[in-house]
């Protein structure tokens, strides 16, 4: 399953392959040539498809979950204060999605929006410390009678193009889909310190189905 947020990619990709393939086919003459420029242009489609990968997810259940919003890798678990959303002290979960993860982002929790905020920033490495402040992003807030949490999207050196489709007072869904990061990115996940933190760092996560924390 293609996500719907890169058919505009992997339209313009396989236009591209049709039309190279074709065209080396009847204007090279070499057969080796013909033959390599076939090979690396479905490469190319065949790297775009699997990058715009959509599968499904099942998310746990339970009460006061909440779940990764990211597949990725757990690069940096630490204590930080946050006065913009939660209001007080918080415990940050960050993961670094690679160009070989599924990048569609995922609710952490159900409820509702209560905050979204976008950022025009830089392009710093989206594994350094200083990218959660300098580099493209959104900030989005979600709340339930129980939890307040915190994520925010940030575009990494490669990546160009943030998706988030929400608005403050949409409804949330643990586990459904809300957008995605292009090529490369970083997630960072706040919630209320005080809530049991169940990853650790180096931790492989699967947007929708990681429980990262839980209400005690």
């Amino acid at each position: 399953m293609i996500t719907r947020y890169g058919y505009d990619v992997v339209g313009v990709v396989l236009f591209v392959t049709v039309i190279g393939t074709a065209a080396a086919w009847f204007l090279l003459e070499a057969p080796v040539v013909r033959y390599g420029v076939a090979v690396l242009m479905t490469l190319v489609l065949a790297f775009t498809l699997y990058f715009f990968r959509d599968p499904e997810r099942v998310p746990p259940t339970g009460e006061g979950l909440v779940l990764a919003p990211a597949d990725g890798k757990v690069i940096d678990i630490r204590e930080v204060r946050d006065d913009e959303y939660l209001k007080g002290e918080a415990v940050q979960v960050s993961i670094f999605m690679s160009p070989l993860n599924v990048h569609v982002n995922r609710f952490p929790i159900s409820g509702t929006v209560g905050y979204y905020r976008y950022f025009p920033g830089e392009y710093l490495m989206a594994f350094e410390d200083k990218a959660s402040l300098r580099n493209e992003r959104t900030h989005i807030g979600v709340e339930n009678a129980r939890i307040r949490v915190l994520f925010k999207q940030i575009a990494g050196f490669i990546a160009r193009r943030i998706i988030a489709e929400v608005q403050v007072g949409d409804p949330a869904t643990a586990g459904a889909r809300f957008g995605m990061i292009r090529f490369g990115s970083r997630v960072d996940v706040l919630v209320p310190r005080g809530l049991a933190v169940k990853v650790v760092l180096g931790e492989t996560t699967v947007a929708g189905e990681t429980v990262l924390a839980s209400v005690p």
